[in-house]
């Protein structure tokens, strides 16, 4: 990775906080992703998998994490497997992980190469009594490949029937809501190179300039300071094109009087930031689009106000529901026949905020959390309220990231550009 080293502190914790929550003589293994195959002999850029790295730091490909709190040998207690360095491999693919580095990376003391691990792994698990298996829980999953983690699931059930299972990704979801101080941090400079490219694309964004130039100059900027690179796909939707939530074409002009609505955020050691702000091409708001972006920054610190240990997520979306409803009113998109004759299932506001006010967000951009318990403290949310006019060719969406502290929260994007003000003296300057 291209970051700086990260504090092996934030692992060790991690580990520490899974086997806690494990059964008694109980052993738990983890698994990196496949290397997923693209075209001829090319294959996808390789992301490990997020539990794993959530517990050990390892980016590389054919790694496992074991962790065995009750193994009679003290030194196997928890285990990091990773593939033998190959010299002619190398010679093509860059160098593996050694010893030594991958400890102090992970600060687990005991190292086991793959190809020997059969030898040693069977008597373990015959020691242990219950076996924690790792599958991909995330809500949003929507792919049906039958990954490596759900064919780890079948053989280890099929060399050993009589064991008792459990789902580590049971206990992954509530541990990964959670973060910890030293998580926050990393997101926090993730978040803190996404502030720095944006303030560099107020000075760079003019009318003519293309999307991808924009999501260029993003890219650029993201590299230069050490991050992995984008979050996630950056979304550059100049126009009618902001009304696209899911926008990657990112290949027509910004022009003049347009609004560009523009969704991207860096990864830096793993965490993720997720920003997104409206700005007007040309430098300057009209007064409409000044009207409608003042009603979402409204809704937007609404909603963040209300983001507080113990709300659940539906009520909080009721409530920035009224609220958006009252806001639409005054701006003219509603009348009060709309609300009167509402569909209580599908309100009349969502015709123009039809998308979701928060997610987690960690390692992954939808990271891993409930959705149904209510917030709890330590937990990291988007707050990203939009307005989208179809007859008015125009979208705004306003996002930050917020960490859920005992008492309320804190905005972690709070110096980043908001304001109509802020944006329009910056882009003159």
């Amino acid at each position: 990775m291209k970051n700086l080293p990260i504090n092996s502190e934030l692992f060790t914790q991690n580990r520490e906080r899974f086997t806690r929550r494990m059964q008694k003589n109980s052993i738990a293994i983890f698994v990196s992703n496949d290397e997923m195959p693209s075209n001829g002999d090319a294959i996808y850029k390789y992301k490990t998998n997020s539990d794993l790295y959530w517990l050990s730091g390892v980016t590389q490909e054919d790694s496992m994490m074991i962790l065995f709190p009750d193994n009679p040998d003290p030194k196997y207690r928890e285990v990091l497997v990773l593939v033998r360095p190959n010299e002619l491999k190398e010679k093509w693919d860059g160098k593996r992980l050694r010893t030594k580095e991958a400890q102090d990376l992970s600060g687990i003391k005991t190292i086991v190469w793959l190809d020997s691990l059969d030898g040693i792994l069977q008597p373990w698990i015959h020691l242990a009594d219950t076996i924690y298996l790792d599958t991909n829980e995330n809500d949003r999953k929507a792919s049906l490949i039958r990954t490596r983690d759900y064919r780890f699931a079948d053989e280890m059930k099929s060399r050993y029937p009589l064991h008792h299972y459990e789902r580590a990704a049971k206990i992954m979801k509530d541990l990964r809501g959670i973060k910890t101080a030293l998580e926050v941090e990393i997101i926090q400079k993730a978040i803190d190179i996404t502030d720095s490219t944006f303030r560099r694309l107020l000075k760079f964004i003019r009318p003519g300039v293309m999307e991808y130039e924009i999501e260029a100059e993003i890219v650029h900027s993201f590299l230069s300071q050490r991050a992995t690179g984008e979050a996630y796909g950056s979304i550059i939707a100049s126009g009618d094109r902001a009304r696209t939530l899911h926008y990657v074409s990112n290949n027509e002009e910004c022009k003049d009087g347009e609004l560009v609505l523009m969704d991207f955020g860096a990864e830096y050691g793993g965490y993720n930031a997720d920003l997104t702000r409206t700005i007007p091409v040309n430098g300057k708001f009209t007064r409409r689009q000044k009207t409608v972006y003042n009603a979402c920054l409204h809704l937007h610190d609404y909603a963040k106000s209300l983001l507080k240990p113990g709300i659940t997520i539906a009520a909080y979306t009721d409530k920035v529901g009224e609220e958006a409803t009252q806001q639409f009113l005054k701006i003219g998109l509603l009348k009060k026949s709309d609300v009167k004759n509402e569909d209580p299932e599908n309100r009349a506001y969502r015709k123009y905020l039809y998308h979701g006010i928060s997610h987690h967000l960690g390692i992954d951009v939808h990271d891993l959390g409930t959705r149904t318990e209510p917030v709890k403290p330590g937990m990291v949310f988007t707050v990203e309220p939009g307005i989208y006019i179809e007859d008015e060719k125009m979208g705004v969406r306003i996002e930050n990231n917020v960490w859920i502290t005992k008492n309320g929260n804190k905005d972690l994007m709070k110096n980043i550009p908001i304001t109509v003000e802020e944006i329009e003296s910056l882009m003159k300057k």
